[in-house]
């Protein structure tokens, strides 16, 4: 068994067996070939409950911080992550830059699965954002299909203001595969946009949030 199966089993189980997660729509992700996990973003957990959850790999951008930590912590942080194929980014650098897409990019055209969160930032007031363009360069670019999945509650697992992490029942929501046409990367920004858009639409069927019409905003950039 490889280190990916062992981390992703372990974590799946220790969050089974505190939180009782509701989980649906697992029979939406492809058995095989590249595919593209869009999910809302209320919680800092959310990439480790997707990763831990789906039943294959999916590569997310994680802080560069998460992979030098020190401690059990911090070397625990470290193996799963690793285990997992998430990608270090250094702090302040933008998701979305024409770099990061490459490297997810790169991923895909190996047959792997990639996570994006198309809001960029996860929402501090349960509000569903405007999503950013870059997941439908990805989609349009390489032809995956892309997974929306609503995550409801996993905000209460952590507090905005705390490290501490505290047990909750949560909702994962897995939709149908969206498929578009294969493009290339090159395409027009109005193409990139209906993309998006159509994504977001399903993201907020399964997730049930209301919406905001703007972009979300990282804190340090209020």
């Amino acid at each position: 068994m490889e280190a990916f199966d062992v981390i992703r089993w372990t974590t799946r189980g220790l969050i089974s067996g505190t939180c009782r997660p509701t989980v649906i729509g697992l029979e939406n992700v492809p058995k095989d070939g590249p595919f593209i996990v869009a999910p809302n973003h209320l919680s800092f957990l959310d990439s480790v409950i997707v990763q831990a959850l789906m039943p294959r790999p999916v590569a997310f951008f994680a802080k560069a911080e998460y992979f030098t930590g020190k401690g059990f912590k911090g070397r625990t942080m470290k193996a799963f992550f690793q285990a997992v194929g998430s990608i270090p980014v250094e702090r302040g650098e933008q998701a979305a830059s024409v770099q990061a897409l490459k490297t997810l990019l790169d991923i895909l055209e190996s047959g792997r699965g990639i996570g994006i969160y198309p809001e960029g930032t996860r929402s501090r007031d349960g509000l569903l954002y405007r999503g950013r363009t870059g997941v439908g360069w990805l989609a349009l670019t390489t032809g995956a299909p892309v997974i929306p999945v609503g995550l409801i509650g996993t905000d209460k697992l952590q507090s905005i203001e705390t490290n501490a992490v505290r047990p909750q029942h949560f909702t994962m929501k897995v939709g149908e595969p969206l498929y578009f046409d294969k493009t290339g990367p090159d395409h027009s920004l109005p193409a990139r946009r209906e993309v998006t858009d159509r994504i977001m639409d399903a993201i907020a069927e399964l997730s049930g949030q209301e919406r905001s019409a703007g972009y979300n905003q990282s804190k340090a950039a209020e």
